[in-house]
């Protein structure tokens, strides 16, 4: 089957719950877990899969997303795979920038015309998972279904934040809800294991993946050409229409990781001695750009549960439950704790050292800072002596030289802090 499927990665809009990591770099463009972005992990999980032929759908600064996939996924000359990207353009059929994931696959159609395929792998850029998408497609074809939408047990507190499919004895999604009240909960339950049950998980909550038979996909389109969106419109359309519709109840670790909270946290999960989300598996590989830098180098550090990439010179005093992402530099007595350090593009220069000033310090971090409960986006000059401490005691909004979302404090990519500043 992986060789009759396409699989389309869903960049989103603005990303505007993700700002200001969204300023001048698109969603799936938002650096992970020190060395990856957004984008790698379903590019990673359909390789995994063995699915070949990717696009991936943007609209809103997209240059980076450009760079780092034709930097990271080159398919040889004897194969017929590819990631590509297709940004939204004026087409005769449409003058307008994609209206939502129905309407942004809808516009992209024509591209995929040269292909052959039967099935259609719909996938969102901003999840944290790993999943073998081959287990859908056999459900998928093993059930004669016509579309089929990976589903994850949720408790009721979560229930009420996704759209909520309700399921037959015979697997098949009867019903759908977005977003229900908690007086409706119960009439939403459906069968889940016995494990799930333990815990409250009786909801299955859409994780916004769907694997659509082609000829299906085209008649709903065709069928409701005013619906913009798979999850408000055509899924609940196609139920309605008595399509078959099933339910792939995924059990793995899943976040949607689309606020800077969930970011944040999903984040500096990964620096657990066990985490949830595996990035040392031997079968499903996460992939990325291979930079080729050194090994990052440390002088009299104490370290507790740190995710360190490659590249980074650090003399810090102590760094605590924090990522550090590539080619970070960071200077003698600095203490760092709940942060996450997405390094630079570049390496510190001799001339970099020449240049520097209290008003202009060299990127990265200086000496004698605290950060705690902070981002800090690539290319920031953060001088000697800042305190930046985040927390709920912290007003959300826009200052001079840096924001606040959720209590925690964001340092812009390329922003200046000056020598003593403090937040």
């Amino acid at each position: 089957m992986t060789d009759k499927t396409i699989a389309i990665i869903l960049g989103g809009g603005r990303g505007t719950r993700l700002d200001p990591l969204t300023r001048t770099r698109s969603k799936p463009a938002v650096p992970v877990a020190g060395k990856y972005r957004l984008v790698d992990i379903p590019i990673s999980n359909c390789l995994n899969s063995f699915i070949r032929k990717i696009f991936v759908l943007t609209q809103f600064n997209s240059a980076s997303l450009n760079r780092h996939i034709k930097n990271t996924y080159n398919f040889d000359i004897f194969s017929h795979g590819f990631v590509d990207i297709l940004a939204a353009e004026q087409t005769p059929k449409s003058n307008n920038w994609f209206q939502g994931t129905a309407d942004a696959v809808r516009q992209s159609l024509h591209h995929m015309s040269n292909y052959d395929y039967e099935y259609v792998l719909i996938l969102s850029g901003d999840q944290l998972y790993q999943m073998d998408y081959r287990k859908l497609l056999e459900l998928h074809l093993n059930e004669k279904a016509d579309l089929t939408v990976a589903t994850i047990p949720v408790p009721a507190d979560e229930a009420t934040g996704f759209g909520i499919m309700k399921t037959d004895r015979d697997n098949k999604i009867v019903s759908f809800v977005e977003k229900p009240s908690p007086d409706e909960l119960a009439e939403w339950e459906s069968e889940t294991s016995e494990e799930d049950k333990k815990h409250g998980k009786v909801y299955l909550a859409s994780m916004g993946i769907y694997v659509f038979s082609k000829e299906v996909m085209l008649r709903l389109f065709d069928e409701n050409p005013d619906a913009t969106d798979f999850g408000k419109e055509i899924i609940p359309k196609a139920i309605d229409q008595g399509i078959s519709v099933s339910s792939f109840s995924f059990s793995g670790y899943w976040e949607d990781i689309g606020t800077i909270g969930a970011f944040f946290d999903a984040n500096l999960a990964l620096t657990d001695t066990v985490p949830e989300f595996n990035l040392y598996d031997n079968d499903q590989l996460i992939y990325s750009r291979a930079r080729y830098l050194p090994a990052s180098k440390l002088t009299g550090t104490n370290l507790e549960k740190v995710l360190i990439a490659e590249g980074c010179i650090i003399e810090a005093s102590r760094i605590e439950r924090s990522v550090i992402g590539i080619r970070s530099r960071i200077g003698r007595g600095t203490t760092i704790e709940s942060s996450i350090i997405m390094g630079n593009d570049h390496f510190t220069t001799n001339d970099d050292f020449n240049d520097q000033s209290p008003e202009k310090p060299l990127m990265g971090i200086g000496q004698r800072c605290f950060i705690s409960r902070a981002i800090v986006d690539k290319n920031a000059r953060i001088g000697n002596d800042v305190k930046i401490t985040g927390g709920t005691h912290l007003t959300d909004g826009e200052y001079e030289r840096h924001s606040v979302v959720d209590g925690i404090v964001i340092i812009q990519k390329g922003a200046v802090i000056p020598d003593g500043y403090t937040i």
